[in-house]
This record gives C-alpha cells, sequence and structure tokens, in this order.
C-alpha cells in the first residue's frame, strides 16, 4: 500500500514538471525576448543617464541635483524595460501588482519623510529655476550673506558676520528672496540732515555734484537727493546713488567714503548738519521766554511793596 502511494506521489511530481518543462519550452521565445529587451533597455539607461548627467552639470549649480536627476531618469528607463518584458511574457498581473505596489511604498515614503521629501523637491526646483547661484549675495528669513554651497536638502550662506547659516531649501522656495547680486547694480541711501536756517534745494545741488566725482558711482543721472521731512531739529534729505554690485569697491566702502564726502562737503559750504536742539516755553500757551517772565515777576513785586 505504501508503495502504491509513493509511485503515485512521484508520478504526480513528474506530470507538473513535465507540464512547467513544456511551458518553459513553449515560452522560451519570449524569456529570450524577455531578457533581449531588458539588456537592451539597461544600455539605452546607462547612455542616456551618462548624456543628461554631462547636460545637467553644466547647466546646474549643485552637482548633487544633477547626479540625482540623471540617476531617476536612468532608473525610469530601465524599470521601463523591465515592465515592457514582463508584460511580453504575458505578466500583465505581475505588473499591474509591482505599479499598485511601488505607488502604496511611495505615498507611505513620503509621509513618513515629508520634511526630508519637501526640502528635497525645493532643491531639485530652485536647481532648475536657479534664483541664485554660488557667490550671490541673497536675504530670505533673516538670513543675509553669500551663498557657498547648493545641496539637495539644504543651502549654506556665509553671513557677514563670517558664520556659516544652513537654510532648509523649502524655506527659501516658500518665502521671499532677495538676491542682490542677480542685476549687478545696487542703490545706496544715505540720509542727512540740515538747519532750518539753510537752504535744501543748495545742498542738494552741493551733495549730488560731490558724490558723482566718486569712480565708483554709476549712472550718475541718477544720483538724486530728495527732501523727506521736517525733522525735531532739521530738514531731513535723502541722497542716493548707484554703484557695481559686487564691485571692486564695496557696498560699506562705498557707503562710508560718501558719509565722509558728504559731511565735508556741508562743513565746507557752512551747511549745519544739527545737533538736536530743545527750546523750552513757558507759561501756560508756551512761546514766553523766561527772561520775560523773571521780569515780570519782579516788576509785580516792586509795585506790590
Amino acid at each position: 500500500m505504501e508503495i502504491i502511494n509513493i509511485e503515485s506521489f512521484w508520478s504526480l511530481i513528474n506530470e507538473k514538471l513535465m507540464v512547467w518543462l513544456e511551458s518553459g519550452i513553449k515560452h522560451l521565445p519570449n524569456i529570450v525576448v524577455a531578457i533581449v529587451i531588458t539588456i537592451v533597455f539597461s544600455i539605452i539607461a546607462r547612455i542616456a543617464g551618462r548624456v543628461l548627467k554631462q547636460g545637467l552639470h553644466r547647466a546646474l549649480e549643485s552637482r548633487q541635483i544633477a547626479d540625482l536627476l540623471a540617476a531617476i531618469f536612468k532608473m525610469l528607463i530601465l524599470v521601463s524595460g523591465v515592465f515592457i518584458a514582463l508584460d511580453f511574457l504575458g505578466l500583465k498581473g505581475t505588473v499591474t501588482s509591482l505599479l499598485a505596489g511601488a505607488g502604496i511604498v511611495g505615498l507611505a515614503i513620503g509621509f513618513a519623510f515629508q520634511d526630508m521629501t519637501e526640502n528635497l523637491i525645493a532643491g531639485i526646483a530652485m536647481g532648475i529655476r536657479k534664483p541664485f547661484q554660488l557667490g550671490d549675495v541673497v536675504e530670505s528669513d533673516g538670513v543675509f550673506g553669500t551663498v557657498k554651497t547648493i545641496n539637495l536638502r539644504n543651502t549654506l550662506v556665509e553671513t557677514f558676520f563670517g558664520q556659516l547659516e544652513i537654510i532648509p531649501n523649502k524655506i527659501l522656495f516658500r518665502n521671499i528672496l532677495t538676491n542682490y547680486s542677480s542685476t549687478g547694480v545696487r542703490r545706496i541711501e544715505i540720509p542727512i540732515g540740515i538747519s532750518y536756517g539753510d537752504d535744501p534745494k543748495r545742498a542738494t545741488e552741493l551733495l549730488v555734484n560731490a558724490i558723482n566725482t566718486f569712480d565708483f558711482v554709476i549712472r550718475k543721472e541718477e544720483t538724486a537727493v530728495f527732501a523727506e521731512g521736517f525733522g525735531d531739529s532739521s530738514v531731513n534729505l535723502l541722497l542716493w546713488f548707484w554703484i557695481d554690485y559686487p564691485g571692486e569697491t564695496g557696498f560699506m566702502q562705498a557707503r562710508h567714503e560718501a558719509v565722509i564726502k558728504a559731511k565735508q562737503t556741508l562743513e565746507d559750504a557752512d551747511i549745519l548738519i544739527p545737533f538736536p536742539i530743545r527750546t523750552l516755553d513757558f507759561g501756560a500757551k508756551g512761546g514766553e521766554k523766561l527772561d520775560t517772565m523773571l521780569s515780570s515777576k519782579h516788576s509785580v513785586t516792586a509795585n506790590d511793596s
């Protein structure tokens, strides 16, 4: 009885193996074609990835972003080849299951690493849009300095105090970003006060002519002085002029020399830059001087005597 069971068992195995062998022989041409398709797509992916990487290295500042985009493109071609090969073998259900599984895994990873993913996507977007480049002077979210490194997840900015600030790319992507190097020029504004006894028109002409003597001043026809308003002790003026930025003369040095020049010009023209002045008025309605009050009080006291 046991011998019959063993023989039946081996008979079933042999029958199953024969079915698999016949099926394998039947699908052998498709298997060979699928392998060829996979090899061809892998070669295409390697060549296309190399070409794209070289192009992105020339187009993008960050090599990391260029390498990542090239790797993603290469992987997409390779995966497409695998899916085509599986579909050629008649495994459409397997392809559908793989696509569904990849979508679920991608969704789970996106939720688990939401912050990292957001910074990564922002870094890729900025690498393509290029709102700034290495060496640009930028300001965003309270950080003001020179861009030193652009990574996938963050950007390194060296402040003018010599500190390195690591800014997540999503901060630069979401918030207002000022790039002081994009136009190549920058305007300097200097507030100046003159006394009420001096002529603002004369001061304007003197200041404009004096500032335009500097070689670092560009657009000299746009150098101007405007009256802002009336201060407690002075008429408030605003001097502005343009410089190349970044240029041989830095922003701080140009402003420093302009302030000294403006002071010397006004002093030579006998135009006063006043200190804060306080005028004391006595009496309920004001306008009454102290000596007048004292003399009036003395007169009243003498008459009463």
